[in-house]
């Protein structure tokens, strides 16, 4: 017997009480061929009586004989599901509009070519709808992958869980959500799959995404801000190597500038959400040789840190600092024009007026190329 065109994965543990809203927006679809697997990973509350009250033989509950964690529960549901495309979505979020589900199958049956679909999200707080979160550009889009893939390494990860229907062929081809990236596995998948597939993006949000307190989102964010920056440095770091491995330079440079930018930021504690963690340079230097694929690779990278971290005190007025890190990064390599344009106001004693200049052309960037998307 042919299974349903989309698999509906929602993992559950222990969110319960939001299960009915996030199964009835699915049962609510225009586009009727789909299943729904509840994925109970061995969760203490009502989950199983919730899942089996449906009437509906499109819902399937499953409960795991052990608890599996959250990305192997996440990995089970996608090995279980029969469809053709995978929506995974958290009990704790919804889909928006009923028309959600016949958009997302009408533009992956009429482009191959295409590995997933997304859209923003309205966020939620208790049943209130608050602001728009995540939206690329104002209109629909077919992006070719490597494009997108530049939009998720620049802005991080833009992709609302929630939003991303992907098609099967890409976890068979490329991969599930590793095990060791707890909190960044979806970012993961969403620049891999871009860089072997374009992307359909719907510029109407079409789901709402909640927060609240005993999301994995927060209690990664709040609670274990160091694994989430690790993780993070993680996805930079193999997306470069799977971009070497194909030969794509362009997005090598990239992930090679986005991995100083993290590195800069949270050396200089910039990224911390109510952290109190820092990167120290140890740490900074342990990580440089356990992922730089040769000594030029890691001088490259030293030299984008150090001139970054140096930007900041620059910009904090404090020029004998500033000046030491310039001239460190220097010793590491090559820095920009600008850089060296402010070693030279620096080492002129006009530091201030530098900065005065430099917020000006900050100011006429941000007014002119704010409106592109790179």
């Amino acid at each position: 017997m042919e299974g349903p065109r989309v698999s509906f994965v929602i993992p559950c543990y222990n969110l319960a009480q939001f299960l009915p809203e996030c199964v009835g927006s699915i049962l609510a679809q225009s586009y009727a061929d789909f299943e729904v697997l509840v994925i109970d990973d061995c969760s203490p509350d009502n989950t199983a009586e919730v899942a089996l009250s449906f009437r509906d033989d499109r819902v399937r509950h499953v409960r795991n004989s052990s608890n599996l964690g959250h990305l192997a529960n996440y990995n089970r549901g996608i090995a279980l599901a029969r469809g053709q495309y995978v929506w995974l979505i958290s009990p704790d979020d919804r889909l928006r509009r009923p028309y959600i589900l016949e958009r997302y199958v009408r533009v992956m049956e009429s482009h191959p070519e295409v590995g997933y679909a997304c859209c923003p999200a309205v966020g939620l707080n208790g049943s209130t709808e608050t602001e728009i979160e995540n939206s690329i550009v104002n209109h629909d889009a077919i992006f070719r992958g490597k494009k997108f893939l530049r939009i998720l390494l620049t802005r991080g990860n833009c992709v609302i869980a929630a939003s991303g229907m992907v098609r099967r062929e890409c976890y068979e081809r490329l991969g599930a959500f590793p095990l060791d990236l707890p909190y960044a596995g979806d970012w993961f998948l969403w620049c891999l799959f871009a860089l072997h597939y374009d992307i359909a993006y719907f510029a109407e949000p079409m789901v709402n995404y909640r927060h609240h307190e005993l999301s994995m989102t927060t209690y990664l964010t709040g609670e274990r801000f160091a694994v989430r920056f690790k993780d993070g440095l993680a996805v930079l770091w193999r997306i470069r190597r799977r971009s070497q491995e194909l030969g794509q330079q362009g997005l090598v440079d990239l992930c090679r500038h986005r991995i100083a930018y993290q590195y800069a930021h949270n050396m200089l504690g910039r990224n911390l959400e109510g952290s109190v963690y820092r990167m120290s340079v140890d740490e900074f230097e342990t990580s440089l040789g356990e992922n730089a694929s040769h000594e030029k690779e890691a001088d490259c990278i030293r030299a984008r840190t150090w001139e970054l971290v140096g930007n900041w005190h620059f910009r904090q007025r404090d020029f004998g600092q500033a000046r030491a890190l310039f001239a460190l990064a220097r010793s590491y390599g090559h820095v920009r024009l600008k850089t060296r344009a402010k070693q030279l106001l620096i080492a002129c004693g006009l530091g201030n007026s530098g900065v005065t200049l430099f917020d000006k052309m900050l100011a006429v960037h941000h007014r002119f190329g704010s409106q592109r998307v790179r």
